[in-house]
């Protein structure tokens, strides 16, 4: 970031930044001990991860009260208005992610209390691998000004909906092998969504860091588009 006349406006910047990595922090350790929870059945592990979600909800409001009271005091122009419009957009999606970790947690809950075994043969990890690996390189685009490391998440994205929807085609199969399975698989059928949906979110977090450095507005551009539109600016 470029430095200012005044020094308190740069703190009040990294501030930002640094509020905003931590939160990201927060919402990645909450989706890995919720699919974590999910196959070893650690009821506390699951039921702590459903608490500290309102951690990272009040993380989203702070955050969003000092993007509001810099943009009020310091009238902020071109690259520092950019980026504290593309924090407080960031923000939403990893309140979202957040809520998308309660939502596995609450379900993996909800499987062991029935006396219904975890997923079993049902392989979600690898698509959970890879929607964090999204978040992370687009929280290391967002720390280093970096669009090289947020266009490689948005690429990742399609890898996801391949693995979502492989998980979907086997659940329907067994359920219509066997109903008996319904209920269960309609539960992992909605965790593999929510670890699908946290894919989306870092891509659209990735999208963002472009708009911060670049100016660009890519939220409907596939990653060849964005590479290309990049290349070109």
């Amino acid at each position: 970031m470029n430095e200012h006349t005044s020094k308190n406006f740069d703190h009040e910047l990294e501030s930002l930044r640094t509020l905003v990595l931590q939160m990201g922090g927060l919402t990645e350790q909450q989706v890995r001990r919720a699919i974590e929870g999910l196959y070893s059945g650690d009821k506390p592990l699951l039921e702590a991860v459903i608490r500290d979600d309102e951690q990272v909800n009040q993380m989203e409001i702070q955050i969003d009260d000092l993007c509001t009271q810099i943009i009020a005091k310091r009238q902020p122009t071109a690259i520092d208005l950019r980026m504290i419009v593309s924090v407080m957009k960031a923000i939403s999606d990893l309140e979202r992610i957040g809520d998308k970790a309660r939502k596995i947690a609450r379900l993996s809950l909800g499987l062991y209390a029935k006396s219904v075994a975890g997923p079993q043969d049902i392989e979600l990890t690898h698509m959970a691998d890879i929607s964090l690996k999204m978040l992370r390189l687009s929280l290391d685009g967002f720390a280093r000004l970096d669009v090289t490391l947020v266009t490689e998440a948005m690429r990742l994205d399609e890898s996801v909906n391949v693995e979502y929807q492989s998980v979907a085609r086997q659940l329907i199969t067994y359920m219509m092998e066997d109903p008996r399975t319904i209920s269960r698989s309609l539960d992992i059928l909605t965790i593999a969504k929510a670890i699908e949906r946290v894919g989306d979110h870092a891509s659209n977090i990735a999208g963002y860091v472009i708009f911060m450095v670049k100016g660009l507005n890519v939220r409907h551009d596939s990653a060849d588009e964005v590479e290309a539109r990049i290349a070109n600016s």
